[in-house]
């Protein structure tokens, strides 16, 4: 038994993902959907909170030298666009499972039917109790929408009976998942934190050398995860068996799984250079919402049949390096 050299074609990959999405055009309907409320739906904004604060901070006695002035003028500008744009229903698309969103990442306040609706939240408690109930919903929505893509890419062919009897098995997974992600990215997050501070203290020099090795330990911990989630979906795993497979599958795999996952980056943020061209005003964002709908949708089923095959191929390099070891 000869094991392959190569675990999987890239370009392959990319080109069976397009062909999914090319014949299940309905999975274009998740993303689509999102986008369409995050811009025509109501907004759920935090503007009097975020005024509030500000008028809170504006009044500390250590704010009123005059050489913070400008300081807290470019603060307040920058929290006064955060108070009109943003809109708390984007904590619909989640990670590292969700359903992809061009909206998201524009934050429109107008249409080309006007203003819509615009709601206020106008305590902390409610900002915390709808983000929380905002990220629930696109967890359990974004499972869904992974359970149908896996099943084209995978199968060839979506089974809608199958695939919601595998939903709430597989929205719970991502839930753990999703608490795992938070709970590390705290544990690493915090400390970071704290070295990145005493390094800006620092020397200069000492300090760019203290930032490298925390990106490196950053990237070393986080990299590995990027397919935590797949095998809850390509082979029904619990949690941490799919992190454990999917961690392994990136080690093992760390050259070729870097070039894969940076070619779907520079193809992802490049059409969505183009579909973020036309104004939110402007009826052709419909194009960009389309286009940027199939981009993603093929991009995620091509990972999932590069993890598919790159499954197969370590575990035949396993079986292959068995059989050696026995002889």
């Amino acid at each position: 038994m000869k094991a392959s050299s190569t675990p999987s074609n890239l370009i392959a990959c990319l080109m069976a993902g397009f062909d999914t999405v090319t014949n299940h055009l309905m999975l274009l309907l998740f993303p689509i959907v999102l986008d369409l409320f995050l811009w025509f739906g109501p907004h759920l904004r935090i503007r009097t909170l975020i005024q509030a604060y500000l008028a809170q901070v504006s009044t500390l006695p250590e704010l009123q030298a005059p050489e913070m002035a400008q300081t807290l003028q470019l603060g307040r500008e920058a929290w006064l666009w955060v108070a009109e744009h943003l809109n708390l229903f984007t904590a619909l698309r989640t990670y590292p499972v969700g359903i992809p969103s061009l909206m998201v990442s524009r934050q429109p306040i107008q249409t080309p039917l006007g203003n819509p609706p615009m709601w206020e939240v106008t305590s902390a408690g409610g900002l915390l109790l709808w983000w929380l109930l905002l990220s629930l919903v696109g967890l359990v929505l974004g499972a869904l929408y992974f359970v149908l893509v896996a099943q084209a890419s995978l199968n060839g062919k979506v089974q809608w009976r199958q695939a919601l009897s595998q939903w709430p098995q597989a929205s719970l997974q991502v839930v753990y998942l999703a608490l795992y992600l938070v709970g590390l990215t705290f544990a690493v997050g915090l400390p970071a934190m704290c070295g990145i501070s005493l390094a800006l203290l620092g020397d200069p020099v000492v300090s760019r050398v203290v930032l490298f090795f925390l990106a490196v330990i950053v990237v070393w911990i986080f990299f590995p995860l990027l397919f935590s989630a797949h095998g809850i979906f390509a082979f029904q795993h619990k949690m941490w068996a799919s992190i454990r497979q999917g961690t392994h599958l990136m080690r093992t795999t760390a050259s070729r799984s870097s070039l894969f996952f940076l070619t779907l980056l520079v193809f992802s943020e490049g059409f969505n250079i183009l579909w973020r061209v036309p104004a939110e005003t402007s009826w052709l964002s419909m194009v960009g919402v389309v286009g940027h709908a199939f981009i993603a949708t093929g991009l995620l089923a091509g990972t999932f049949i590069y993890y598919r095959d790159g499954v197969r191929w370590v575990q035949r390099l396993i079986q292959h390096s068995l059989l050696v070891e026995g002889r």
